[in-house]
């Protein structure tokens, strides 16, 4: 009796702790092959698919996140605030009922975390490697606010595109950078942006993304459409074993005219300190 108690209670304790959705898990995407030229055309449609982001402001949403690494496998619930270029906080839920585990706030040149089962405050640079401790993936900043958005910022003028390819309804720029090349994913017909890629110059692809299940929003007069669902995949991190680390995005709404223009984030006065620059590995459990 008494085991088949013990063992109701672990079934019990996984189902809070785990919740009862199902895993999602990112997926590699077929990128056009045929060379093309880059005519007049399809540089009407490279500058469209570039402006389509660079009016948007403000974010506020709600957003199941799906991480999985070498070494993890979680899902969250996720109060989203983005404020561009000012910074973004995220308050991370999780369990059956979505109880909150962390209040984030990442700005461009700092980050803090305050975990809310261990009351501590996690406080560093904004760096790719201290991204990684706290929620798995090492990503920049700038890239991870664009993911998180479902909105690329292309700063590039189509004189630096360097090859384009067609197929399948969709087209792809490619644009060199002073690191390696950059790729955007553009469909002809609703001309969206609906994938995005990073190389080194090698030619190694380090993140690529994809953007799906767009919705209509209205921001300052004008119709834009944003994914409900992201992919975002990197490869060989430094940290956590290295290999291919992903994650999933699947925003239930989102408002792009929040009332609240800024971010009110508040440093808890009794947490613990901990200085992610000097700490490692460092998830939160």
């Amino acid at each position: 009796m008494k085991k088949k108690a013990a063992f109701l209670l672990c079934v019990v304790t996984l189902f809070l702790v785990g919740g009862c959705a199902s895993f999602r898990t990112a997926s590699l995407q077929e990128w056009p092959s045929e060379p093309v030229a880059f005519d007049d055309e399809l540089r009407n449609l490279y500058r469209e698919a570039s402006l389509s982001a660079s009016g948007i402001r403000s974010i506020d949403g709600f957003a199941d996140i799906w991480i999985k690494t070498p070494k993890r496998k979680e899902r969250i619930f996720s109060s989203i605030q983005l404020r561009r270029p000012g910074g973004m906080r995220i308050i991370a839920s999780s369990g059956f009922f979505d109880w909150p585990v962390a209040d984030m706030l990442l700005r461009t040149d700092s980050l803090f975390v305050h975990d809310l089962i261990n009351n501590r405050l996690l406080v560093g640079t904004n760096t790719p490697e201290n991204i990684e401790k706290v929620i798995g993936v090492r990503s920049g900043y700038k890239l991870l606010s664009e993911g998180l958005a479902g909105l690329v910022e292309n700063e590039y003028p189509p004189d630096a595109v360097r090859s384009v390819r067609r197929g399948g309804g969709k087209v792809s720029f490619t644009v060199a950078t002073a690191s390696g090349s950059r790729e955007i994913l553009v469909d002809q017909a609703s001309r969206v942006v609906e994938g995005f890629a990073v190389s080194d110059d090698s030619g190694k692809k380090l993140v690529e993304m994809h953007f799906r299940k767009f919705v209509p929003y209205v921001s300052n007069g004008v119709t834009v459409r944003l994914p409900a669902e992201i992919d975002m995949l990197m490869f060989n991190p430094v940290l956590d074993g290295g290999g291919r680390h992903e994650m999933v995005i699947v925003y239930d709404e989102r408002d792009l005219a929040p009332k609240q223009p800024g971010i009110d984030y508040r440093l808890p006065g009794n947490a613990r300190l901990v200085d992610l620059d000097k700490v490692g590995m460092f998830p939160l459990r």
